[in-house]
């Protein structure tokens, strides 16, 4: 099965999930800054309503958001990211990192702050996968908690 035939398999539960009645859970997900129509489908077929992780830090690591952990003798050394999980999940939610962090300048939100300054701080792209790493922590919260994610002002 293709990731476009279960793009159509996703999109035709979730509208029938709208005629009984239902809220799906997409929408609350689409409320994320750089998570979309796709991504939140995806999400929803890939992960249903996450209570199978026991965190959002679980999550990211399930699709390979988190640095690899090289530890021995009291030192921790942190790698690169692992890549482990869902390619294709992982890589909507990295196009959705970069569309938040190259709409980011300019704005005053706490997100974008954060965004620019990992940016600064990191470099570009380890920057991207902190965003895309905390997307994932965020569709976490709201698949678990079923309500739309407010984030602190």
């Amino acid at each position: 099965m293709t990731h476009h035939d279960v793009e159509k398999t996703a999109f035709a539960l979730l509208d029938d999930a709208e005629t009984v009645g239902h809220a799906p859970p997409k929408y609350a997900l689409m409320q994320l800054m750089g998570v979309g129509e796709i991504t939140a489908t995806a999400l929803v077929a890939m992960v249903g309503n996450a209570r199978e992780f026991h965190s959002g830090r679980q999550l990211s690591a399930w699709l390979g958001l988190v640095p690899g952990q090289y530890s021995s003798g009291g030192k921790a050394r942190l790698g690169s990211i692992t890549k482990a999980g869902d390619a294709y999940l992982r890589s909507l939610l990295v196009l959705g990192a970069r569309a938040v962090l190259n709409a980011a300048k300019g704005k005053t939100d706490s997100l974008s702050r954060w965004a620019l300054a990992v940016a600064e701080r990191r470099g570009y792209w380890k920057a991207v996968v902190a965003i895309a790493a905390k997307n994932a922590r965020m569709a976490w919260a709201v698949l678990t908690k079923g309500e739309a994610f407010k984030l602190p002002a």
